[in-house]
């Protein structure tokens, strides 16, 4: 967007027309192929999800993220009860399509429909998920329901020293925006705060690169990508970082 120019000379942003301020993000079911994102339930998924993250037998998974790992089901469950029933952050779990399993967690937070803004956040992938095409088609659909309906911009925000979180970032289009330092306290440890985002006039075209990547011929017989989706999104970044 060019910024104007008002009658002192000073340049200025110009007007936000044609758009309206978006309603507060539902927590139905998203719906894919591999997966599926239902609203987050202590009943429904905390055995799920817990036998899922025991697969990570270190909790290498859990390092950046300013809580867990949990040594039992009933202080995960406890987690869920008192952190992941509001509505910002609003949690989704990430079921398996075809096992009907737990086995990852995401969330929308910091959101702002008055700017139209909003982040995806908490994330944490068991061993189950990760590197699978549900784990990409998860993050799709949540870029999706932002943008259909009427977000402006999406953010990413992750621990400066977490560097598969700034790659997965990237390869989903979210262009670096830059490093906030000594932005909070985890853990007992200083966390700088590496910033991306996206925004709708980039929409169509990354949605279009999602839409080519998990379309069923790019990928062999053996399963493997024949064009990766950093190579699809790539045109989109702004800056790298």
């Amino acid at each position: 967007m060019t910024p104007e120019m008002n009658s002192f000379g000073q340049r200025i942003g110009p007007v936000v027309s044609h758009w309206k301020e978006p309603d507060w993000p539902l927590q139905d079911p998203m719906h894919g192929n591999d997966c599926v994102l239902e609203a987050i339930h202590p009943v429904r998924h905390a055995d799920d999800l817990f036998a899922s993250n025991r697969l990570d037998a270190q909790g290498t998974n859990w390092t950046y993220l300013p809580y867990g790992p949990f040594d039992s089901l009933n202080e995960f469950r406890d987690w869920i009860d008192q952190n992941c029933l509001s509505r910002d952050p609003l949690f989704f779990a990430i079921v398996d399509s075809r096992t009907n399993d737990a086995v990852g967690v995401a969330s929308y937070l910091d959101i702002k429909p008055a700017n139209g803004s909003i982040e995806i956040g908490h994330l944490n992938f068991s061993p189950k998920l990760q590197r699978t095409r549900a784990a990409t088609e998860a993050m799709f659909l949540m870029m999706s329901r932002a943008f259909d309906s009427g977000y402006r911009r999406l953010q990413w925000k992750c621990n400066a020293l977490n560097t598969s979180s700034r790659s997965s970032a990237q390869r989903l289009g979210l262009s670096y925006e830059g490093t906030f330092r000594q932005a909070t306290v985890s853990k007992g440890r200083n966390r700088d705060t590496a910033w991306y985002a996206a925004i709708d006039s980039e929409w169509p075209s990354l949605k279009l690169a999602f839409q080519t990547w998990l379309n069923p011929t790019n990928f062999d017989e053996t399963g493997q990508q024949r064009v990766s989706l950093s190579e699809l999104t790539a045109p989109v970044l702004k800056q790298r970082g």
